[in-house]
């Protein structure tokens, strides 16, 4: 079992910057590849970003792709998505979330319906 809880979400300008952080707990944290969706207002959950158990490996969407890192601690048991050059339509609550069996290489293609284990979200909004 994995509890995730992400923070750092809030009001910045277009144009700024923010960085996301996800607890999880759980020993087998570093077995998994984690990732972070997004949903806005009236629009499906969507894909951001994946990085595989090792941090190796990182999988962006192409809407945030050169503005977007993903990282994570598995010592401390984090993972982070640090995001730079946000536009509005950045606006969503950000969900982090991980699955027992697929590759971070498949968060792309599965998108949310692979997950698990989901956190309960954190708002970013982006003013214009």
């Amino acid at each position: 079992q994995v509890q995730l809880v992400e923070s750092g979400g809030g009001l910045v300008q277009a144009g700024g910057s923010l960085r996301l952080s996800c607890a999880a707990s759980g020993r087998t944290f570093g077995r998994f590849a984690m990732g972070w969706f997004r949903q806005a207002p009236g629009k499906e959950r969507e894909f951001v970003a994946a990085i595989s158990w090792s941090g190796g490996r990182t999988y962006y969407a192409d809407s945030v792709k050169g503005r977007v890192t993903i990282s994570r601690d598995n010592a401390k048991n984090t993972v982070s998505l640090q995001m730079n050059s946000l536009k509005p339509e950045d606006t969503a609550v950000y969900y982090c979330a991980t699955s027992r069996d697929l590759p971070g290489a498949s968060f792309v293609s599965v998108g949310s319906r692979g997950m698990d284990y989901w956190g309960k979200g954190t708002l970013v909004t982006v003013s214009s």
